[in-house]
Formats: C-alpha cells, structure tokens, sequence
C-alpha cells in the first residue's frame, strides 16, 4: 500500500483526537514572528529537556545571527496528544524532539523527513560510526534514517555493594543464575519483609528485557502478530516471574512503594533494575554515609552479560519544514560531542555521541561505566506505531503472572491474542500494499 493511503488512514484513526484539541492549538497559539530579516526555526522539546536546550540555542542564534530559534517547551504527557494535533493541522514544527519509540508512528504518518542523504553529505557533524549501533537503530524505520540520536537512555543494575559483600557475594552478577544465587545469599541476611531486587511490576522494561537477552524477536511476520508465547521469549518471561514466585521480588508497582531511595538505604531493597536518571537521585537522596556503599553494574544475561532497551530521544526534522537546510544545520550543532556532554551536566541525560564519554564528565565518573558498557548491548524496540501500546500488555501480562493470577503459559496465551488485535489493523494495511 502507498505511504499517502497509510497517512490517510492513520490521520483518519486520531480524527476524534485531533477534532476536540484542534481548538485549543488554536488558542495557544500566539504571532512571535521573527524580527526583519531573520528566519524564524521552530523548536519543540519536553520535559525538562526544553529549559536546558536554551542556553544551546543562544550559542547557536550568535553563531547564525540571522536565525531566532523559537523554543516551545512541552510537558511529556501532552507530548503526543500535541504532536497528533498539530500534524494534522499542519502546525508541526521545524525540528522536534521525539522518544525513539513514537519515530515508527510519526514516519507512518509521514511527518518526517528521510535523513539518509543530510548524513551522507555531512559526516564530520553527524557521523554514524560515533554513535552506539542499537541507539542508532532506533531511528530506522523500513531502511530510511528519520532521527538523529540526541540522549540515549538503558537500564542497568544499581546495587548495594555493601549488602552483596556481607551476603558473601564479591562481584555484581553477571548471568542469571549469578544474580538468582546473590539475591538468595541476600535474603538471608536482610529482615523479614524484605527483598533483594526491585522490578515493579507497572514496568514493561524487565519482562521485554529478560526476554530480549533469551534472544526473543518480540513480534512476528513483519511484526504483524505477537511472538510472545514462544520458547526464547518464555524463557526470559520465567526467569523473570520465578524472582517473584521465590520471594527474591516484591510484586508490587511502583505507586505501592512509598519511597524507593528510603527502602533502599534501609537495605531493604538490595538490588534495582532501572535507569540513568537514578544516578542523580542516588547521589542526591542517599545519605553521605551510604555515597560509598553503591554502584552501577550492566545487566546479567543468561551465559553471559545481557543486552538492554535502547531508548532516549532524538531529534528530527518534519517533512513539512519550509527551512529544512536550516533545521539540519541546528540538529547537527546541538549533536556536537562536547554539547551533549554539556548537556548532561545539566540534565543527567546520557549523550548518544561515543566520543562524548570520553570528556571528563563522563569519563571521570566511575557509576556512568556500566552505562558505557550497556549502550554498546542494547537492542531497538520493534519498529511498529502500536509499540507502546503493546509495551502496556506486556506489563499487565507480567503483573499477572508474578502475582500468581495467571499460569506463565496462560498470560502469555493472552498476551499474544491481545497484541495480535492491537496488530490487526497493521495486518490489514501491509495485506493490501502486498
């Protein structure tokens, strides 16, 4: 099937969506045209991103004293519904930054440009090799390049290494059977009510992770159905499941934990699977007398070490764009090395540039190591737009399990014929185009 008929039935699927929030686009938005003789660059970046992009675009403004980038700083939860909305009220911006994960959404859309040939043509500022390969995946959708990497983000294991040393566990673990054995040498030692790892079960990551490591593909026939209840993606599923089963994980999510920092520096959580933005918090939340007694590890896999989500943001250029030359000329300035390590000081996001971990801020910095290794073994999410909503299944299926509501065969069982529904419209349309 043709890219336009694609764009028309997605457009037609968020129709409801974008009639009631067309109105409030609209509303808020106001004439900043830029002053005479300047070409205005529209920008959007959310979350906290946005306010620490500005002092970036002040350098770039004097750098291109012809150019005023106008910023709009957009809350991560009405990221999406705002995208949506003005896509199809044609008031998508010049540049965006975009999760990794809604790239295959936007690129069905249509609402990117193809970046193959701007990288091609400018490799010394954007250069393919310096970027971690499953990161760079990420942006790939059916073979053509939409998003530049800008902070990549993975999960690894943040852990007490005073607890594993007491437990008589010298070294973090590095296969699952190491890490099934250190949390059982922990649990002897902490009180009762207490556990060695922490995976709240309101998060996709570690079921879609453990299975990912047995080498399971996630979906199937041109991720048209769900490939969950299969051999390698059950094995990961019941190694994750059996941690709850054997009391070695508490099966609560993450609104039923009061404070995570608190039960950790109590030792009742000895061992945490999650992310780079825990650094900071760690070290901002944990008292002094426990700054020496944690670090960061990357993840075990089944033989050997495991492979992890390759998420983050990136940015990219809308088709649409009346200044695309402009825009790639700003994605390029903001991908700098040395920027992305700047940025990290102020946001704690890690750069998607591998030339930028070896600046002091990084290089120096002992528990961003395990991060380095683990973007170098991190995988891409499939690149399908009904990702995130299967992501949602793939944690309820796990709540389901771990909890004992459900057999491991029986939630599987229904996770596939729950994605293979989500999935029937994507069926549907690559039928026709076949």
């Amino acid at each position: 099937m043709a890219r336009g008929s694609l764009l028309s039935r997605r457009a037609a699927g968020v129709a409801v969506l974008v009639t009631l929030a067309l109105g409030a686009l609209a509303a808020g938005c106001t004439d900043s045209s830029a002053s005479a003789g300047q070409v205005e660059l529209r920008v959007w970046a959310f979350g906290a991103e946005g306010e620490a992009l500005a002092p970036m675009v002040a350098d770039f403004e004097r750098a291109n004293p012809a150019v005023r980038v106008r910023i709009q700083q957009i809350p991560w939860t009405a990221a999406h519904e705002k995208l949506l909305t003005a896509f199809v009220g044609g008031a998508l911006p010049d540049v965006a930054q975009l999760g990794n994960t809604w790239i295959p959404e936007f690129s069905a859309l249509d609402a990117l440009a193809p970046l193959d040939s701007l990288v091609a043509s400018d490799t010394l500022a954007v250069p393919h090799a310096d970027y971690f390969p499953g990161v760079w995946a990420t942006n790939v959708v059916d073979g053509v390049l939409y998003g530049v990497p800008w902070y990549v983000d993975t999960r690894v294991l943040f852990y007490r290494t005073d607890l594993l040393r007491r437990a008589g566990v010298r070294s973090p673990p590095v296969t699952w059977q190491e890490l099934r054995d250190a949390a059982t040498r922990v649990k002897r030692i902490q009180p009762v009510g207490a556990f060695p790892l922490l995976m709240p079960l309101d998060e996709w990551a570690q079921p879609v992770i453990f299975g990912l490591q047995a080498g399971a593909s996630l979906l199937s026939d041109h991720g048209t159905r769900g490939d969950f209840h299969e051999s390698r993606f059950e094995r990961g599923f019941s190694f994750y499941v059996g941690l709850f089963r054997d009391g070695l994980a508490p099966a609560l999510a993450n609104t039923q934990i009061s404070n995570v920092y608190q039960e950790f520096e109590a030792g009742r959580v000895a061992m945490y699977i999650t992310g780079p933005w825990n650094v900071g918090q760690f070290r901002a939340r944990l008292p002094d007398s426990l700054q020496d007694s944690w670090d960061t590890a990357p993840l075990p896999g089944p033989d050997s070490g495991g492979v992890s989500l390759a998420g983050g943001s990136s940015m990219v250029i809308m088709r649409r764009s009346p200044h695309r030359a402009l825009a790639w000329r700003f994605v390029a300035f903001v991908s700098d090395p040395a920027r992305q390590a700047r940025f990290y000081e102020r946001t704690g996001d890690l750069p998607a540039r591998r030339s930028a971990w070896e600046l002091p801020a990084l290089a120096h910095d002992p528990r961003l190591s395990a991060f380095r290794v683990q973007l170098g073994r991190v995988v891409p999410m499939p690149a399908v737009p009904e990702w995130e909503l299967i992501a949602s299944r793939v944690a309820s299926a796990a709540e389901r399990a771990a909890r004992g509501r459900q057999t491991i065969d029986q939630a599987l069982g229904s996770l596939d014929a729950e994605v293979d529904a989500i999935l029937e419209k994507r069926r549907w349309l690559l039928g026709g185009r076949q």
